[in-house]
């Protein structure tokens, strides 16, 4: 499989505490289980934050384009990415 014919993903997942995590993946259902703790994995900011929702994703089909937009939303204060998942709702 060539890299553009698998999606990458950026995503908002909204933790316990109310913080919002951004991360990127090729696989949000096993990318969301493993910040749960279902499966090995998850980002350390997320495990004592548990559990977590996803409340928002683009998809890409370039890696770069996902981590690109990854860093951008990640330089974003917490109102502005409230106005993004608003935005997508």
């Amino acid at each position: 499989m060539k890299e553009s014919d698998e999606l990458h993903y950026i995503y908002l997942v909204r933790c316990a505490d109310d913080s919002l995590y951004c991360g990127w993946t090729t696989d949000l259902k096993r990318r969301i289980d493993a910040h749960n703790g279902h499966i090995p994995g998850g980002a350390k900011y997320t495990r004592g934050r548990r559990p977590v929702t996803l409340v928002y994703a683009e998809s890409f089909h370039h890696k770069h384009e996902a981590q690109r937009r990854e860093y951008a939303i990640k330089q974003m204060t917490k109102t502005k990415k409230l106005r993004l998942i608003k935005g997508a709702k």
